[in-house]
Formats: C-alpha cells, sequence, structure tokens
C-alpha cells in the first residue's frame, strides 16, 4: 500500500544534525510534503551528501511492514531562520549542547525533543532555556552510513500531553504527523514514561551482555531473540530495573500497559517474548539495528548509578553490569 494522501498546511521544519532518527522522520516529513532542513556543523558540510539513499522497513501501513527503497534530498539549514518545529534527537545524555548549537545560529521555532531523558523535568527546563518546547519519543531506529540509511518506521510516536508542554502550536504538531501518517499515543507523563523505557531497555541490554561483550550488538540482539531462557531472564531483570523508577516516585500502575508483559511468570514470558520477535519483523529488525554503544551504555548507566545511589537490592541487574563494566576496563 502506499501513503495515504492528506491536505494539509506545508510546515517547514528543522532537524539537528543528520542522525537515524531526525533523517528517518525528515524522509516522512518531506515525503508528506513538507519543508525540512538539517542543521549540520560546518566541518560536516563539506562531506555531506546532497543526498540520501533510504532503505525503509515501514509500519504505518502494514503491520508487518513493507520494504521500500527511495530518496532523501537534504537542504541546510541558515543561521536565523524561522521554523514550525526544530527536532532534537541526541544520544547519551547530549541535550545542553544540542540546545546550545541551536541558539548559536538563532534559530526559532518549537522544539520536539526526541531523546533519552534521565533528568529531572525542572533539569529539562533549565537545559532548553527561552525554548518552547515538547517531549516525545521516537518509534524508529536503524543505522547510516555516509550517503545510506538502513532504518525501520513504525506507525506511530509517544507524545506529551498538550497540558503538559508550553509550545503554543500543538494542533500543528499533531497535523504535521498525521499528513506523514504517524498516530500518536499519550502517556500519562513522558519523562516517567522514558525513564520506564530505560529502565526496561537497561535490562534488556545487561542480559544480552550478560558476558561482558558489547562490541556487536547487531549479534547480541540476535541471539537473545532466539533464546526464550534468556528472555525470560531479561523479565526477571526487567522487575529489578522498573523498581528503580518507583523508587524515584513513579506511579507504576500509570503504566500498566507497558509494564504488562513482564508481570507474566517469566518462563511463560520468555516464550511468549520468542515467538513474538519470530513474528515481528519491526520489532525484532529494529533490535538489530541499533548499534551506538556508548548511547546503549549511558542508559544501562544512569539506571545502576541511581539504584546504587539509593541503595536499592538488584542483584541480577548489578552482577550483569559488573561484568560488563569489568569488561570494559580491560
Amino acid at each position: 500500500m502506499g501513503a495515504k494522501k492528506r491536505k494539509s498546511e506545508t510546515m517547514k521544519i528543522c532537524i539537528l544534525g543528520l542522525g537515524v532518527i531526525g533523517t528517518t522522520y525528515g524522509y516522512a516529513f518531506q515525503k508528506a510534503g513538507h519543508h525540512v532542513e538539517h542543521l549540520v556543523r560546518a566541518k560536516k558540510i563539506a562531506t555531506m551528501p546532497n543526498q540520501i539513499t533510504v532503505k525503509l522497513l515501514d509500519g504505518r501501513y502494514n503491520n508487518k511492514g513493507e520494504e521500500k527503497e527511495d530518496i532523501y534530498d537534504i537542504a541546510l539549514a541558515q543561521p536565523g531562520s524561522t521554523y514550525d518545529f526544530v527536532i532534537i534527537s541526541v544520544p547519551s545524555g547530549n541535550l545542553k549542547k544540542a540546545v546550545e548549537y541551536i541558539t548559536e545560529n538563532r534559530l526559532s521555532g518549537s522544539l520536539l525533543l526526541f531523546c533519552n531523558f534521565w533528568n529531572e523535568r525542572s533539569e529539562i527546563d533549565a537545559m532548553v532555556g527561552g525554548y518552547s518546547y515538547i517531549i516525545g519519543f521516537p518509534t524508529a531506529g536503524g543505522h547510516i552510513y555516509g550517503s545510506k540509511l538502513n532504518c525501520v518506521l513504525f506507525d506511530h510516536i509517544m507524545l506529551e500531553q498538550e497540558q503538559k508542554t508550553n509550545i503554543q502550536n500543538y494542533d500543528n504538531l499533531t497535523k504535521l504527523l498525521a499528513s506523514a501518517d504517524l498516530k500518536t499515543e499519550v502517556p500519562h507523563d513522558m519523562v516517567e514514561w522514558i525513564w520506564l523505557h530505560m529502565a526496561i531497555n537497561a535490562g534488556v541490554t545487561s542480559t544480552a551482555a550478560k558476558d561482558g561483550k558489547m562490541e556487536n550488538p547487531r549479534q547480541l540482539a540476535l541471539g537473545l531473540m532466539e533464546d526464550s531462557k534468556a528472555l525470560s531472564a531479561v523479565v526477571r531483570t526487567i522487575r529489578e530495573t522498573v523498581s528503580v523508577v518507583a523508587a524515584r516516585g513513579v506511579d507504576l500502575k500509570r503504566y500498566s500497559n507497558e509494564l504488562l508483559p513482564y508481570k507474566l511468570p517469566a518462563g511463560i514470558a520468555g516464550i511468549a517474548m520468542k515467538k513474538m520477535f519470530s513474528g515481528n519483523e519491526l520489532t525484532s529488525r529494529i533490535m538489530t539495528l541499533h548499534s551506538d554503544i556508548s548511547d546503549i551504555l549511558y542508559g544501562c548507566s544512569c539506571v545502576y548509578d541511581t539504584a546504587k545511589e539509593r541503595g536499592l537490592d538488584l542483584p541480577l541487574y548489578y552482577n550483569k553490569m559488573d561484568v560488563i563494566y569489568k569488561t570494559l576496563k580491560t
């Protein structure tokens, strides 16, 4: 099936950098008829391609995903420009530097933050400064090498509810997403949801890399998804890591849907997860395409450090992370 045709006003979008998430959504918005530009550091412009070949597993129109190949044209943002939205997707807690770079280039527009946060909302407010912003979370992933993007795109994103934002163009954002056939899911609180997401990922990563070897994330993911016993261990570890989020004052009952798979008996959950991965190419492929080791470890370390600081008892998680840390040092 092709993209659904929607009548929508053309919006002007800026993407910070040329990373996987920003480029994937930039491509989707450009195909929907919007004007998309990338803010790229001067030292990278000389080697930056004018076009990117996109290999996409597109989950917007078919729950099994549709394989597509296309070309994405790259336009550069100019200092002093005004946008409807400026999208920031940066790894490993680099939000402050990202906003500083946008400020240096005198860009204006509502910020859409597609980042992992282990920060309190007040800390995010401080990093964002005077910009109006909204927190979302992408359901996409992949890797980009030179002029080739290999990515997965699901049919929705997570988005903060309007009452918890200070942007004045919330309706335009939902129209932008709808024009690209992206639905929105709105949790109780995006900051808390991201903490929970990071804690779950920490349980997954630490189990996949329990031997301490992280140099090949793709192979680790493949091995994990094919091993129901390892997936059962993931469930037991996630029960520990989400307790760190609860210790930060989050009422986990508000996120019962997200946590439901981990409430099943671990053995049954492991079998169910293995079956899910084998029958869901979208989910299994996104697991294998994420290869940024520093970004993966960032979330694991945030959960580990907070648990230690609060004196929490997480024997499974501590043991796995201690092996990973020891291996990284040798």
